[in-house]
């Protein structure tokens, strides 16, 4: 029996499921972070990155990159407020809480192959810079979105390399199975698995939607930025590739 055989009529197909088991470990593959996980499962209002910070000993800043890391991955929600039952003076925390009540994360790999051919054959009806770009602007909005669920915005601006690496824990969440790297002086986002399948090969302009949601994480965690395809499976590549500038 294959990886993937066996689930029932909504089984994942073996690199949905690949690209589910990169996302699960890029947010649990740390020791620490699992225990964090679990600790933010035994405080239902949420945990500051203060409180994490003197719970497992670690400095504020790593405490917060972990549980940024697991947000990213959709595995915590981020709210900004005091304590239930404090009050008084003083900036208000970060919040960090489960967004479900079972310890076991889902595996969050899902698309629909009608929506997402529909969406090409739409596309390919329109002359192919109107149809990239509308692509791109559906990506930018979605992006946006992503990254204001992370939490406080203007709490975690960050540098361009933080930015990127959180970028592609959120794509990992989302079936890219991607990660930030430099490679001969360039920052850029490498993905193994695409999650629109076979429509993105016979409709490649929906290629344009992820380097959309790229630059519109990117402008919310970061700034400005401008995003180029690579490379893509559309075009043979094995990989898709987004190369970032600043």
């Amino acid at each position: 029996m294959g990886p993937a055989e066996g689930f029932g009529p909504d089984a994942l197909s073996p690199t949905d499921f690949a690209s589910a088991v990169t996302a699960i470990t890029s947010a649990f593959g740390d020791p620490t972070r699992r225990d964090i996980y679990l600790f933010t499962h035994e405080h239902p209002d949420g945990v500051t990155a203060t409180e994490v910070a003197h719970q497992f000993e670690l400095h504020a800043n790593v405490a917060r990159h972990h549980l940024d890391k697991l947000a990213a991955g959709g595995h915590l929600e981020v709210s900004v407020g005091r304590a239930p039952g404090t009050a008084g003076a003083g900036r208000p925390s970060k919040r960090y809480k489960p967004n479900s009540t079972s310890v076991v994360p889902d595996l969050p790999v899902r698309h629909d192959d009608v929506l997402v051919s529909l969406l090409g054959k739409a596309l390919s009806r329109l002359p192919r810079d109107e149809a990239e770009g509308l692509a791109e602007e559906v990506g930018l909005e979605y992006g946006r979105t992503m990254a204001a669920a992370m939490g406080d915005v203007a709490d975690v601006q960050r540098s361009f390399r933080t930015a990127l690496h959180a970028v592609a824990d959120a794509l990992s969440a989302h079936g890219f199975a991607a990660h930030a790297e430099q490679h001969e002086g360039q920052l850029r986002i490498v993905s193994d698995h695409c999650p629109f399948g076979d429509a993105a090969i016979e409709h490649p302009v929906i290629c344009a939607v992820d380097r959309g949601m790229v630059r519109g994480m990117l402008e919310t965690l970061y700034g400005d930025t401008t995003a180029l395809t690579e490379a893509s499976r559309p075009s043979g590549d094995k990989t898709c590739i987004t190369t970032i500038s600043g």
